[in-house]
């Protein structure tokens, strides 16, 4: 199944989870061997190959004994910086998210028949 914006959380887990238990099948791995490779417990092998939630680093530690973490490349690729933003950092790396600005109307609101 391709996995898409309009599926739910549950849905992305438990695809999730099937596509690690079939790789982890495919290599013959128990869940008992697979933890241990990983360095997590067993639980969390079979939590997350039920597509519930476990804790990020988890996730990494299988994937990496899996040998899937380059495929994290392609899950979450390095954005390319822009023409227009790489002239206005001048080589600098941006750090911070700038804020909405809000027009703020002006000391003393003009009205028709106002003298300006």
């Amino acid at each position: 199944m391709k996995m898409t914006n309009e599926m739910t959380d549950k849905a992305i887990l438990g695809e999730l989870g099937e596509r690690l238990a079939k790789i982890r099948l495919d290599r013959n791995l128990m869940q008992a061997g697979l933890a241990d490779k990983a360095g997590v417990s067993k639980r969390t092998v079979e939590r997350l190959e039920a597509g519930e939630s476990i804790q990020l680093a988890g996730f990494v530690r299988v994937c990496r004994a899996l040998d899937l973490a380059g495929h994290f490349e392609v899950f979450i690729p390095e954005p390319p910086p822009s023409p227009i933003a790489q002239l206005k950092l001048r080589g600098r790396v941006r750090r911070r998210a700038s804020a909405f600005k809000v027009a703020e109307d002006p000391p003393g609101k003009w009205t028709w028949g106002t003298p300006s």
